[in-house]
């Protein structure tokens, strides 16, 4: 069974699952009935982080528009336009064995394709949620639910990873940011066009 997390909890994935190396990172979400007129399009992305907190350079953002990092331990399986349909709506494949040493964090994010110009936000998005599977076998091992905290946010952080002695660890974090992915990247250290 999952263990399901509440914000800002955090739990270890290796220590109590030894050998854990392919995790499937799961994110979701649905869009309230109100419409703006235009189709809502969220994206997840990771975001590799070292000790300073920022990703080394821009390779270390892992989007649909660079989906496999270098070292492959993190590959996004492509962009979904719609977020139809039960379950996941993108996936990220994690590979713990490849993942450099510099890097200390992975920070899951999902944010509104062009949310100011289509009016949109995540106080119109509900149910989401990020869930971690281990893929040798299919289990699910962390979930957590974000609620309905959001309003006027058009980016979310919603969980990291994280090395800890040795160990990897995960932390629900669900905060929200104004300004999308331009936001979220300056936050990061990446520069944005």
């Amino acid at each position: 069974m999952p263990i399901n997390l509440a914000k800002g909890q955090k739990v270890d994935l290796t220590k109590g699952n030894p050998g854990l190396k392919n995790i499937m990172v799961g994110l979701g979400w649905d869009v309230n009935a109100f419409d703006s007129g235009d189709s809502f399009d969220l994206d997840a992305a990771a975001f590799l982080i070292d000790a300073a907190g920022k990703c080394p350079t821009d390779k270390e953002f892992v989007f649909y528009g660079n989906l496999t990092h270098s070292s492959g331990a993190v590959n996004h399986m492509g962009d979904n336009l719609t977020g139809d349909g039960e379950g996941d709506d993108e996936q990220i494949q994690i590979d713990l064995s490849k993942v450099p040493a510099n890097i200390e964090k992975i920070a899951f994010t999902v944010t509104i394709y062009e949310a100011e110009a289509r009016h949109q936000n995540f106080g119109q998005v509900s149910n989401a949620f990020i869930r971690l599977v281990d893929e040798s076998n299919g289990t699910e091992l962390i979930r957590y639910d974000l609620g309905e905290d959001f309003s006027i946010e058009t980016a979310v952080v919603v969980g990291e990873l994280y090395r800890n002695n040795g160990e990897w660890k995960f932390n629900a974090i669900g905060s929200g940011f104004q300004g999308g992915l331009a936001a979220l990247c300056g936050h990061y250290g990446i520069q944005v066009a």
